[in-house]
């Protein structure tokens, strides 16, 4: 893999001690945030919101896309979410029952969550999935093939996959907390980008630990030099775990810390969840809040 040259390219090393002093640091601007109203209004407009369950069916999924469509009459004033994420095969209703202005249809593909599939089956399933309608594809990198150090294997799907995808957004899960190292999860974040991913994601929600301030930081640190080196702006996703109105204000601002204000909104910057909702509106509203948890594809 030398044409790739990630060790010469960008700084794979990672300084533990100094992201747990940052993260020390973030914690205390978190916690003076946490009745910030305007912050959490943010944080609910950045939310892909999620139902990935064995269950799922035309049914849940209508009503899963009613509610978001009825949110801005139910809600005056309040921001929608950025998208609905679901299978492949939910899309096509998602796409028939969504009427919501700017709210994008994003669905996992290639294979998810193992990615232990042929490359041929995860570029027809990518390729079928957006010609249902999907704006988005959410796909996992070989995470077998990268801890073997076959990372060529690795780029070559991914590059496949957006060539697929063309102006389609891919983001691409990292599964962060299968890697071994912090910098592991800096080498899978260049690897990913420069294979052609408009955002990274730390995790498919199927494992643990998934998304954590940790490796959060050390993306976002990588999304910082892959920027500055080459012009391009990558977004970030933290999914996985992300359930309470802290955990979102503390990915807000790592990202806000690192990268800017200018990556504070959907274009670059998503949470990955199906329980946030509810509980960002509640401590919004300061009422206990259960709109989306009335559909039956929110497993609370």
């Amino acid at each position: 893999m030398e044409e790739l040259s990630f060790e010469e390219k960008f700084n794979l090393d990672v300084d533990e001690l100094q992201v747990k002093k940052a993260l020390n640091q973030i914690a205390d601007i978190a916690n003076a945030r946490k009745n910030d109203v305007e912050i959490l209004k943010k944080c609910f407009s950045i939310i892909d919101l999620t139902t990935l369950h064995t269950t799922d069916n035309y049914k849940t999924g209508k009503q899963f896309a009613d509610r978001v469509s009825k949110f801005p009459s139910d809600f005056p004033g309040m921001p929608n979410v950025a998208a609905i994420c679901v299978y492949p095969s939910l899309v096509p209703v998602i796409k028939e029952n969504l009427t919501a202005d700017n709210v994008k249809i994003a669905s996992v593909s290639a294979g998810f969550p193992s990615s232990q599939t042929f490359i041929d089956i995860k570029l027809s399933e990518c390729q079928m999935t957006i010609e249902e309608g999907a704006d988005e594809i959410d796909v996992v990198i070989s995470v077998g093939s990268f801890l073997e150090g076959d990372y060529y294997t690795v780029f070559s799907e991914l590059q496949q996959i957006k060539e697929v995808a063309d102006d389609k957004q891919v983001k691409v899960i990292l599964e962060t907390g299968a890697l071994p190292s912090l910098s592991d999860i800096k080498l899978a974040s260049f690897l990913a980008m420069e294979a052609g991913a408009d955002f990274i994601k730390t995790s498919t929600g199927k494992m643990e630990p998934a998304a954590t301030p940790e490796a959060v930081y050390v993306m976002c640190e990588a999304i910082k030099e892959y920027y500055e080196k080459t012009g391009k702006k990558i977004g970030i996703k933290p999914a996985g775990g992300v359930s309470t109105s802290y955990d979102a204000i503390v990915f807000y601002s790592i990202v806000e810390k690192i990268l800017g204000q200018e990556w504070l909104y959907p274009k670059l910057f998503r949470l990955g969840t199906s329980r946030l909702a509810d509980i960002l509106l509640s401590d919004i509203l300061g009422k206990e809040i259960k709109y989306f948890s009335q559909s039956s594809t929110a497993k609370y």
